[in-house]
């Protein structure tokens, strides 16, 4: 299968090495320039608690001449989703199939916007990758790809696509909810990610300080209310599945928190953000999670405004 990963951080390096050593046509596509020529001079490094390897890819730039290919797997991050589906135009074929395995909620509706909603197939991943440097990352922890037609339809595409993923060492599991799947990844992201980034903890953290599990405990309230309210199903015990998720991501730095941290933009409009703006547009109040979100903005803005 000819494959064009578009956005090669950890995450996308990660899984376009993987679907290489499988056997796959790959290329990385990124606009991080010294990555891609680490690639394509000495291959990914891929780190592990076995050591290290050099897998090798093809890395670009650009995707013009790369298509057409048979699937566009998208790893952006959610305020870049816009600019890699124009990306991807140029590599659409009749049959190209378009996976998101992104975080938060909105990335379907825009991808199929531009390409075509009968393309997108949507998905999450339990994977964990670190990005080391420019061509090294590390394999952090393994875990299931969810993957699913928006429909909820089992079709040979995602099928074939199963199996590719099964070689790869991906863990595949062919979801007829997918829907609920990403609402059930979004809302462990509401109660993780912003709180940690606010108070510069880990994971496991949130836990052992009333406080903060109290706040946690409001924001996934609020999430789930919206999700009943728009008829998702989630998993039976939505707040215990996130409070799970945090004890076993104990010692795990939440990608907010490294975004803050590195003075970089975050997804919060497509986390927290999402659910306040889905609970004003239904009529479900979510104070919570606009404060969340609202807090965010502004410790990004004033740590912008101390680097200057």
């Amino acid at each position: 299968m000819k494959i064009a990963v578009i956005g090669a951080g950890a995450m996308g390096s990660l899984y376009g090495a993987l679907l290489a050593e499988a056997g796959e046509d790959v290329c990385l596509v990124d606009i991080w320039e010294d990555h891609v020529s680490s690639v394509n001079r000495r291959g990914l490094i891929v780190s592990s608690d076995d050591g290290d390897r050099a897998v090798p890819l093809r890395a670009v730039t650009g995707a013009a001449g790369l298509g057409p290919v048979d699937l566009i797997l998208v790893f952006v991050k959610s305020y870049s989703t816009g600019e890699a589906a124009r990306t991807a135009l140029g590599l659409l074929g009749e049959n190209t199939m378009v996976l998101t395995l992104q975080n938060g909620i909105g990335n379907v509706e825009q991808l199929g916007a531009i390409l075509g909603p009968e393309r997108v197939l949507a998905g999450t991943s339990a994977f964990g990758g670190t990005m080391l440097g420019p061509g090294h990352i590390r394999h952090a922890g393994s875990g299931p790809t969810m993957l699913g037609e928006i429909s909820g339809q089992s079709t040979p595409r995602l099928e074939e696509l199963a199996g590719v993923f099964l070689r790869a060492g991906l863990q595949p599991s062919v979801s007829d909810n997918i829907e609920g799947v990403l609402w059930t990844k979004l809302i462990v992201n509401v109660g993780i990610n912003a709180l940690t980034a606010l108070t510069r903890i880990k994971n496991g953290q949130l836990l052992e300080i009333p406080e903060l599990e109290s706040v946690m405990d409001m924001a996934v309230a609020e999430a789930v209310a919206v999700a009943v309210k728009k008829n998702i199903k989630l998993v039976s015990h939505p707040l215990d599945h996130v409070k799970g998720i945090a004890r076993a991501t104990g010692g795990n730095i939440s990608s907010m928190r490294q975004d803050v941290e590195k003075g970089r933009a975050t997804e919060i409009d497509v986390i927290n953000g999402a659910v306040d703006r889905e609970g004003t547009s239904l009529g479900i109040p979510t104070p919570v999670n606009r404060v969340l979100a609202m807090l965010i903005k502004g410790l990004s803005t004033s740590i912008k405004e101390d680097s200057w």
